[in-house]
């Protein structure tokens, strides 16, 4: 069960809000291929979904995508290509979010994927809220950890740079090594993490009630 936040807690009342990338890339196979952030749910991409939840939790947004980045122009938003070659999974995308974050002057990258529509409103102040003296948060829901929707020191970037430049591919077991909190979110009116995958998937998100009303995209793009 998880902990309600105080109302006051006193980091985050000084903290600045951390800026975040969207993890736009992917093959998308089960979907019929193509950019799964681009496909319609309820009229709007699931990009446009997406945006309206973390928008007004974080600073600044940016996509983690390969490719053309024209296909995201609609959206104004800055587009980072993985900075290290071939298919290196996540991590990649993370560590170009990391280092554009500290661009920014961020201390914190909150990392989401771009096919989670319902993400919650309060994801940013729970995971830095849980996280303690962890350089790493990540959602959880039940039972099963979602290392793709977590909040990162932006000081992590020299650590997973060196690590994928060794050959790490793997998200969760590299978060756990150094050091990572997991945050509960309880699952009351459907998983608040779950990322849609196959049109099945799709077709029933249709139908979900947390869809209506939806807040409109507070970044360009489609409404």
């Amino acid at each position: 069960m998880s902990s309600p936040i105080p109302p006051q807690d006193a980091h985050c009342a000084v903290a600045a809000p951390p800026v975040a990338v969207i993890l736009a890339g992917g093959q998308a196979r089960r979907m019929g291929g193509g950019d799964k952030p681009l496909r319609l749910l309820d009229g709007r991409t699931l990009l446009d979904h997406v945006l309206a939840r973390i928008v007004p939790q974080v600073a600044a947004v940016a996509l983690s995508a390969n490719g053309d980045p024209a296909r995201f122009a609609a959206w104004g938003l800055p587009v980072l290509p993985d900075p290290v070659p071939g298919t290196p999974g996540p991590l990649a995308g993370v560590l170009a979010g990391l280092r554009w974050a500290r661009q920014q002057g961020a201390d914190d990258l909150l990392v989401v994927p771009g096919d989670t529509p319902f993400l919650p409103h309060d994801l940013v102040a729970r995971l830095r809220h849980g996280r303690g003296g962890a350089a790493l948060s990540c959602a959880a829901s039940g039972g099963r950890l979602h290392p793709v929707v977590a909040l990162w020191r932006v000081a992590l970037e020299p650590a997973l740079a060196a690590a994928l430049a060794a050959g790490e591919r793997r998200v969760q077991a590299w978060m756990r090594g150094r050091g990572l909190a997991e945050i509960d979110f309880a699952i009351t009116h459907g998983d608040p993490f779950a990322n849609l995958n196959t049109p099945e998937d799709l077709a029933a998100a249709g139908q979900d009630p947390r869809l209506r009303p939806s807040s409109k995209p507070h970044c360009g793009g489609q409404s």
